[in-house]
């Protein structure tokens, strides 16, 4: 048995999304004239989606009834600047010359709606690469729900016990685990203070993009 295919979360851990993300907040904040959120504040909270940075913006000064409205105005104004400032992480195109040199798949599974993933990986030049791509809305439910990734590996066609999952979030973590994948918890994309990656459960822990390669070798040998 051998890994056949590697499926990534994509804000944090594929693609470095946050400034994009953090100056839409800050665009919403200033239309309701309060004070912007700092970058280094606002980044580590992206994986938690448009609710989770309109609720570090806004804190206490909007009821829960305003919530859902304010996050549908992010969407609008991220969907005009969806790749503004994004980048894939450094050392990604030589992980994905690694994988097809290895003749392995690899795809994406993500918490974000599908026209948001297709449109930023477009605006990246990569959305013909991937394999599969499901977001956030392909399915009723999300992750930490193994659904998503149950989908992604049958329209891969590989048995869920031949995937690895990687991803930045402990919600990436139980996700992959639930599915009966191997999993790699991105150490360098979004993490909570507080948040220790090691104690995820993650089968590994990058601390660089660049270590996903040597992760997938040590999980390769596990298996064989």
């Amino acid at each position: 048995m051998t890994i056949e295919a590697v499926l990534f979360d994509l804000d944090g851990t594929l693609v470095d999304s946050a400034p994009d993300l953090v100056h839409v907040l800050n665009e919403l904040l200033r239309e309701r004239s309060l004070p912007p959120m700092p970058y280094a504040v606002a980044r580590n909270e992206v994986s938690n989606g448009a609710i989770g940075l309109v609720k570090l913006g806004f804190r206490t000064r909007c009821p829960d009834s305003e919530l859902g409205g304010l996050a549908e105005r992010f969407r609008e104004l991220y969907m005009r600047n969806i790749c503004k400032y994004s980048n894939i992480f450094s050392d990604f195109n030589r992980i994905f010359d690694v994988l097809h040199d290895n003749k392995r798949l690899w795809g994406i599974v993500t918490n974000k709606p599908q026209a948001m993933t297709d449109a930023l990986l477009a605006k990246l030049g990569i959305d013909s690469r991937p394999a599969c791509v499901i977001g956030g809305d392909r399915l009723p439910e999300r992750k930490p729900h193994p659904a998503p990734l149950h989908l992604a590996a049958a329209e891969l066609g590989v048995a869920t016990d031949r995937c690895v999952y990687v991803g930045d979030s402990p919600n990436d973590i139980e996700a992959g685990r639930a599915a009966g994948m191997r999993t790699i918890a991105a150490a360098y994309g979004y993490i909570r203070p507080g948040s220790d990656p090691h104690r995820w459960g993650a089968d590994a822990v990058a601390s660089h993009c660049r270590e996903i390669v040597a992760a997938l070798a040590t999980l390769d040998a596990t298996l064989r």
